[in-house]
């Protein structure tokens, strides 16, 4: 198995995503578990995953994963929906350290959410064309409705820090008015990028459908292993590094500005080829 020495609790937990969507789960997890270290690996260089195949998304996830047990990491937590869907299952079997996505804890989330029975998820192509979500639902729950769509602009908008824009909610009433005409009451952030969105698209959705951030629901899954495991403990230094692939001028701002994390070191590091 990969990374077979037994990393200390001392050790950071390491979390990663194509771009600064991740950053999203980042944020929730300093409120949920703010003593902890946090190692981000943003890979800029080859973002998005969510147009790229399952075997190269792959490829991907492995070779950050495994630099960041090069780096120590205690756990990996995967705060991509795409490589959750695609990579996790295949890979979390390999790797001494646990490995958690985003996909189940909200898939959990919506069927305890919904009312109607009727749900809704956004996300990219492959994580939407993958059915993860909508499988994992229906494992859950059966009898729930689950209604799916790709959104592959929301991405690349978000990235060039385009949050609060029209162009932005053009594309999303696009995106969602023929869910919403389906009478949704639950809505799933399924790519950790949009809830760096979620005030639009709650304004698009209105207060009759709830949203469920994928990312909030990941960190509160990280907190409870931890907090069943002692020997893992949290962290003697809190705080936050980042590696980028490559480098990137919104980074920064996104993660200043609109998630208030205040970062303790960046570096560029090539990864893969």
């Amino acid at each position: 198995m990969t990374g077979s020495s037994r990393p200390s609790n001392s050790a950071p937990i390491g979390v990663f995503d194509s771009g600064i969507g991740g950053l999203t789960v980042v944020s929730e997890l300093r409120r949920a578990i703010p003593h902890e270290r946090i190692l981000y690996v943003g890979d800029t260089a080859r973002v998005p995953y969510g147009g790229k195949s399952a075997e190269t998304v792959t490829r991907y996830s492995r070779e950050i994963s495994d630099l960041l047990l090069i780096e120590g990491a205690k756990m990996i937590v995967v705060a991509c929906n795409t490589a959750s869907a695609l990579a996790v299952p295949s890979l979390a079997p390999d790797y001494s350290v646990p490995m958690i996505g985003v996909l189940e804890p909200g898939a959990a989330a919506a069927v305890k959410a919904t009312r109607s029975g009727r749900i809704g998820v956004i996300g990219t192509r492959a994580t939407i064309a993958s059915q993860a979500y909508t499988k994992a639902i229906e494992q859950l729950n059966p009898e729930l409705s689950v209604n799916t769509i790709a959104c592959p602009l929301l991405v690349p908008l978000i990235e060039e820090g385009l949050l609060d824009d029209e162009i932005t909610e053009a594309v999303l009433r696009r995106y969602l008015t023929p869910m919403l005409a389906g009478g949704i009451d639950t809505l799933v952030l399924g790519c950790t990028h949009y809830p760096l969105l979620k005030g639009v698209i709650g304004r698009i959705c209105g207060p009759g459908v709830s949203l469920v951030d994928s990312a909030e629901n990941c960190a509160l899954a990280v907190k409870e292993l931890l907090d069943s495991d002692p020997a893992k403990g949290s962290s003697t230094s809190s705080g936050l590094d980042i590696l980028l692939t490559d480098c990137s001028e919104g980074f920064l701002r996104i993660a200043e500005k609109s998630l208030a994390l205040t970062i303790d070191s960046l570096s560029v590091r090539r990864v893969g080829n």
